[in-house]
């Protein structure tokens, strides 16, 4: 993996691409451990695409127990978490360890370094997290939202995804998911289907329900309805009904929880990075909600 480290430094240091820091909309957003909420319509949007069901089908153990299910989030959430809050150090070591897993997902017609499929990925992780963030803690402002976009693309170098390929605004964001969504490269099948049920509804997930309920009303309910449809989701008034109570009752809740309750606590231990004050961070002016 080191050579993918340097590779990642090298990229960096071409790009000098600033990195989000304390204050950044990129730390006020990612510091909230409820956003993950988020990443299931993520993944089923990614799944919405053929090229992307087929590598997850091949390489990856979705179909696995609760406990796999478990393991492969927190090694998710901790390789973002690193490379939001950690010092330089970290975020290029889960970089470099993202980089080095996407050598081994290629296969017929697909590879994870395609940049069409990074960007694609990318983008939906972007919008979800929006989604689940306006949805659970409060509404954001065009200009909040544009920065998160314009933060994000530190992801370009992290990636090895060519330079000007992510979305920098919000309304990019938008038409580019828009025109995905409205052309032929986004089409559930088969196995995006059988993805999508052991994404929702692993092994034994009834046994973890106050968890898993409002997490498959979440991501049924905040799809698009086309991609809803491609999938077979029934989306009925009382499953409209029951979202806005789990809604509803999660802001409340996520109100009422200290900092040490909703915030992750990297993020908490993280308030400045003294040995990270170089080419890989910036000054940000936003001020924490």
């Amino acid at each position: 993996m080191s050579c993918h480290s340097a590779a990642v430094r090298a990229r960096l240091a071409e790009a000098e691409t600033p990195r989000p820091g304390p204050g950044s909309v990129s730390w006020r957003i990612n510091r909230e451990i409820i956003v993950v909420a988020g990443w299931g319509r993520a993944i089923l949007l990614q799944l919405a695409h053929p090229a992307v069901a087929a590598g997850v089908h091949d390489h990856s153990s979705f179909r696995g127990s609760l406990r796999a299910s478990v393991r492969r989030m927190r090694s998710t959430v901790r390789a973002m978490l690193s490379i939001t809050f950690g010092d330089a150090e970290r975020m290029v070591a889960a970089a470099a360890g993202i980089n080095a897993i996407h050598d081994r997902v290629r296969g017929c017609g697909y590879s994870a370094h395609d940049p069409d499929l990074q960007c694609w990925v990318h983008a939906t992780l972007l919008d979800s997290t929006l989604n689940s963030y306006e949805r659970l803690v409060r509404p954001l402002t065009a200009q909040e939202r544009d920065r998160y976009c314009a933060e994000a693309a530190i992801m370009e170098p992290l990636m090895g995804i060519p330079h000007g390929m992510l979305p920098r605004t919000s309304a990019e964001l938008a038409a580019y998911v828009r025109d995905m969504l409205a052309g032929d490269r986004i089409a559930v099948t088969d196995t995006g289907r059988a993805l999508a049920t052991a994404v929702l509804s692993p092994p034994n997930w009834r046994l973890a329900w106050p968890a898993f309920r409002p997490l498959q009303l979440m991501t049924i309910g905040s799809l698009p309805p086309s991609i809803r449809r491609a999938y077979g989701f029934r989306w009925r008034p009382r499953e409209e009904r029951a979202l806005a109570r789990w809604t509803a009752a999660i802001r409340t809740s996520r109100r009422l929880l200290p900092r040490a309750g909703r915030e992750w606590p990297i993020a908490r231990a993280t308030p400045a990075r003294p040995a990270d004050r170089g080419r890989y961070t910036t000054t940000a002016t936003a001020k924490p909600s």
